[in-house]
């Protein structure tokens, strides 16, 4: 199948209701809130994680018949350090061949091995790894034919909430006690955020996909991944996470349009505030200016693609383009 040739991009609405979007790990695992504008935030790691993790249970286990694997995963449910990883490809063509998530986001390729790496490899090895070169020898040397690193065709921006959020503090109590003899359960405490319609914007960049051999079939399963990928997601912490919008705009050329997430407002219905919103009813998404400029520059866009969810109101709605 041949390497895409056209320069895409994707807008994604999806709505989190009474969970945890993105805890921060440095913050009590407290959902990432801008302080300015009250806005929730979500990191693309948190996406790209949604993603690889759809993708490995819809047949991209690396097992023998399947689609091909993940490359930043776990294995066995423990986490593997980039050497143990590496015993599962060869060389850059295999690297390539076997991840689908190289061939999007792109991939660091740096097991620690062999000690007759050579001096030329190891210094571009470590400027292209952003690492100082008078930092000291690593631990352990390199293995030569494994030292690569790829930038990925697709980009996503930080997410972020399109209305301001509130955020809650619960208390409850845990399944277990400490100890045996304990008639007490332990107590949890956990931030959720009552509700935000979270958006995100991305880039699928033609050129460097052609370093890495980005297909029309990767980006389907990478749009397929989005959106049912986020419906999935059942833990506890991130149940009530629903899919609304997806939009994939290709053009013609390297032209883009850019910007898309600030073409759209909520406008609240009759006795709603922006930050007591509890439900993707509470208010219309104004699409009139992502409308707008997709007419505009209808002559430079090749493909429009929508899955829109049923319960999300537009102002405008937004037309496929086969």
């Amino acid at each position: 199948m041949s390497t895409i040739q056209n320069r895409s991009e994707i807008l994604f609405l999806y709505d989190a209701k009474r969970c945890n979007p993105n805890g921060d790990p440095l913050d009590a695992n407290r959902p990432r809130i801008d302080e300015e504008s009250g806005c929730c935030l979500v990191t693309d790691v948190r996406l790209k994680r949604t993603i690889r993790d759809y993708l490995l249970d819809h047949g991209f286990d690396g097992e023998a018949g399947s689609k091909g694997d993940i490359f930043v995963r776990s294995v066995g449910g423990k986490a593997v350090t980039g050497t143990e990883r590496a015993k599962s490809y060869s060389n850059r063509e295999e690297y390539l061949q076997k991840f689908i998530d190289v061939r999007l986001f792109g991939g660091v390729s740096a097991p620690k091995a062999s000690p007759k790496v050579g001096k030329q490899v190891r210094e571009v090895f470590l400027a292209e790894a952003g690492i100082d070169p008078e930092g000291g020898e690593p631990e352990e040397p390199v293995d030569a034919h494994k030292l690569f690193h790829f930038t990925g065709p697709v980009q996503f921006g930080m997410g972020r909430s399109l209305n301001r959020v509130q955020e809650t503090f619960m208390k409850g109590t845990g399944a277990f006690a400490t100890k045996e003899e304990s008639i007490q359960k332990t107590f949890r405490e956990e931030y959720i955020i009552t509700y935000g319609l979270i958006a995100f914007h991305g880039v699928i960049n033609e050129q460097a996909a052609k370093y890495v051999g980005t297909t029309d079939e990767d980006v389907a399963q990478l749009t397929e991944a989005i959106w049912y990928g986020t419906k999935s997601l059942l833990t506890r912490s991130k149940k009530g996470h629903m899919p609304r919008l997806l939009v994939k705009i290709d053009y013609k050329g390297g032209f883009f349009i850019g910007d898309l997430i600030e073409r759209l407002q909520l406008i609240p219905k009759a006795g709603k505030r922006e930050d007591s919103y509890g439900d993707i009813t509470d208010f219309t998404v104004d699409s009139s200016q992502l409308v707008a400029v997709l007419t505009k520059y209808a002559d430079r866009i090749e493909r429009i693609s929508v899955l829109q969810d049923d319960r999300i109101q537009l102002s405008d709605p937004i037309l496929t383009k086969p």
